[in-house]
């Protein structure tokens, strides 16, 4: 019930940040979350201040350090990226980690967090927890969080770890694990962990959302921040090249490379068997789409792009935990609609609960990146990485 209505409560706010309530109280809402967010940005402003002056100092840890983030909160598609981020760097000779915060995993277990307390562990002291060592899968995605454990899964030979304090998984990386190279994701805000790059995404379809930092919207951070980034991605591109929001993003940055890249659909796959399906699979075929992502319109367009026809769309916070009966009353509603199948996201795939009804499969749509312009400087830049 608490997480229900956490859920009800972020989807409250959400709406009134995009003005999509109107009436005295949203308003007077509004004005009030204005005034926060010209004090959180104060702070932003103070704290990038005190690291850039060197008064309060970055650890370096000795080795590669990229980062890969976004200046606002959610829906760039910035797990895809960190993959195959990840995934040129192993194969051009690094020993890679990613270093993930692990948002909305679940909180240690109380038997261990007594163990600790009785023996006088600090959090500084308690190892982070590791979903993948490079070789095995050593935590799903309740314990590590969707994201990392999806990264885990579709990079067998990098490692990943999942901690709050990232300095401390960095540390633990290098000396446990021998890795060389570590991935901040979502680490653009993270300045404990010096980065030799900064990337940041940028999403063609929302760049700077209203303009505003939390929480009257979704800024994590002012735009003319973006002058920090070394590299950006224009995610979600249709290939025209973009040339409005290129204007804009070199009037914040004169010296960053700009890649455009898009999401691009590979193949079906059922959460429950593995069965894999071609994307004309699709084709003419009736679809409920099952979401709990921060941008799923892009989602459901997709695949009415790929030929299907959506009959029913149910939609969920981000990183929503699914529970059995919520996934048999998407089943329930999509056959009242004669929906031939369920269709949700891969990183939705990874927070279904096994049911034991078949009568309609479900699957997830798997996506990869695909780099529209700018492949020669990506290409670049992984050497730069990985030979200096």
């Amino acid at each position: 019930m608490a997480r229900s209505s956490r859920e009800r409560l972020e989807i409250f706010f959400l709406a009134v940040i995009s003005d999509r309530l109107h009436g005295a109280w949203p308003s007077l809402l509004r004005f009030l979350l204005k005034l926060l967010s010209r004090v959180y940005s104060l702070i932003m402003n103070v704290r990038l201040a005190l690291y850039e002056h060197r008064i309060i100092r970055s650890h370096t840890l000795g080795c590669q350090i990229i980062s890969i983030g976004n200046l606002t909160v959610g829906g760039t598609g910035k797990t895809p990226v960190v993959e195959v981020f990840a995934r040129a760097l192993q194969q051009n000779g690094r020993k890679v980690a990613i270093l993930s915060r692990g948002y909305k995993k679940a909180k240690t277990p109380f038997a261990e967090r007594f163990k600790n307390w009785i023996t006088f562990k600090t959090p500084a002291q308690t190892p982070p927890r590791v979903v993948s060592d490079g070789q095995r899968l050593l935590l799903d995605s309740v314990m590590g969080g969707d994201e990392p454990y999806m990264l885990a899964t579709n990079l067998p030979e990098v490692c990943v770890l999942v901690d709050k304090d990232r300095v401390k998984s960095g540390r633990y990386a290098i000396q446990k694990l021998g890795c060389d190279t570590l991935v901040l994701d979502d680490g653009f805000q993270y300045l404990r962990l010096k980065h030799r790059m900064d990337i940041v995404l940028v999403d063609r379809t929302n760049p700077f959302d209203n303009g505003y930092v939390l929480p009257r919207g979704l800024l994590r951070e002012s735009v003319k921040h973006l002058s920090r980034a070394s590299f950006i991605f224009i995610t979600k591109s249709t290939g025209d090249g973009s040339p409005e929001l290129r204007a804009r993003i070199r009037e914040l940055n004169a010296h960053a490379e700009i890649t455009e890249c898009r999401h691009s659909p590979r193949y079906l796959q059922d959460v429950f068997t593995g069965a894999r399906h071609p994307l004309e699979f699709l084709q003419g075929k009736k679809i409920a789409a099952l979401s709990g992502i921060a941008a799923p319109r892009g989602f459901e367009e997709t695949l009415e792009r790929l030929g299907g026809e959506l009959v029913y769309r149910k939609r969920f916070a981000d990183h929503h935990r699914y529970r059995p009966q919520e996934i048999l009353d998407v089943l329930n509603a999509a056959r009242d609609r004669g929906a031939d199948l369920v269709l949700t996201t891969e990183k939705d795939a990874v927070r279904l609960p096994l049911v034991d009804r078949r009568d309609l499969p479900i699957l997830y749509l798997r996506v990869q990146i695909e780099l529209l312009s700018g492949a020669e400087d990506f290409d670049a830049l992984i050497s730069r990485i990985c030979f200096k």
